[in-house]
């Protein structure tokens, strides 16, 4: 890894759900979306590959997750699809399966549901899990 300079999280927010805000419906955004609240629904960035999800401790999502770069200390009960990175705080809990291409897990966070690596390139996932043994051909 010497050498490649690796794509850092933004920290920009250009859109808040407040903590006592609860948005029914999907959310589609570009830029950075910290999320308070809750949002029953699907979570989907613009296609720009740098968008930024930041989900709160007191933050919750019903539904899918498709955002490049994933931040979650919440709780999120659906897919979390993190083309980029997905981090997982000491507080996520997350009952669905995790699609990533660079996971950060912190000691205390949990997940119901299969870790999927995508890499970077068109290989062919790899997922891992406690279950029974998964073959890849």
């Amino acid at each position: 890894m010497w050498g490649k300079k690796r794509k850092q999280m933004t920290t920009r927010i250009d859109t808040l759900i407040g903590q006592h805000t609860e948005v029914t419906g999907d959310v589609k955004f570009a830029g950075g979306l910290h999320v308070d609240g809750t949002i029953k629904g699907n979570v989907y960035a613009e296609n720009d590959g740098h968008s930024v999800l930041s989900l709160s401790e007191q933050g919750t999502v019903e539904g899918e997750v498709n955002v490049p770069y994933v931040k979650v200390n919440g709780v999120v009960i659906g897919d979390v699809h993190g083309s980029e990175h997905v981090e997982l705080q000491s507080k996520a809990r997350v009952t669905g399966n995790v699609y990533y291409n660079l996971i950060e897990m912190a000691i205390g966070a949990e997940v119901n549901g299969k870790l999927v690596h995508f890499p970077a390139s068109d290989e062919f996932p790899v997922a891992l899990s406690h279950g029974e043994p998964v073959e890849v051909d």
